[in-house]
């Protein structure tokens, strides 16, 4: 008499499988994708004439180059990237005056009345070949100048952090301190 092979219930399997389906689903956490905040300005009017555009001045400009081999050349001098954002910062709040950083306009500001504001510019210019990590790096050092420079003088002027004013007060502190970084299109530079 031949043996009876013992049956499973291959139902059961199926259930199991989604359920570790399932868990795995559940229980991963996925990357997410790092990015920059950026609010582009509005386009021109179609009838602007861009040929007589105001030239800006030399010393209001903050230029920064990164290369192919992801190495800094700020306002024409080796840089390391944990210098930048101290020396971004001396450029834009130009506390003494110097007349070889940017030039101030007074204008009226709501909170502040009238107040020197810089007329620096930020001007960022990477090879194609730098790396997504030091042109994030880069941009993390430029945008926490300024932001570090709204924080000190919201700390100033109201003993507040700069996320705690309201809307009108943050609006006022950055009419002082704009962030105006200009980004050139990417060059390749030398032959490959």
């Amino acid at each position: 008499m031949p043996r009876k092979l013992p049956e499973y219930n291959a139902a059961s399997l199926a259930d199991i499988a989604f359920m570790l389906l399932l868990f795995f689903l559940v229980t991963t956490t996925m990357d997410t994708d790092s990015g920059l905040e950026r609010r582009l300005p509005p386009p021109p009017p179609p009838n602007q004439d861009l040929t007589n555009q105001p030239q800006i001045k030399e010393r209001n400009v903050f230029v920064v180059l990164v290369n192919k081999n992801d190495q800094l050349l700020v306002e024409g001098k080796p840089m390391r990237i944990r210098d930048l954002r101290q020396k971004a910062e001396e450029f834009m709040a130009n506390p003494n005056n110097d007349p070889k950083l940017p030039e101030k306009e007074v204008k009226d500001v709501p909170f502040f009345g009238p107040t020197e504001v810089t007329k620096g510019v930020i001007s960022l210019q990477n090879d194609v070949g730098t790396t997504y990590g030091t042109y994030i790096a880069v941009q993390n050092e430029l945008v926490g100048a300024i932001n570090d420079l709204r924080e000190q003088l919201a700390q100033q002027k109201w003993n507040k952090s700069y996320k705690d004013l309201n809307e009108d007060q943050q609006k006022a502190i950055r009419e002082i301190y704009p962030s105006k970084i200009s980004e050139a299109e990417p060059k390749k530079v030398g032959k490959k």
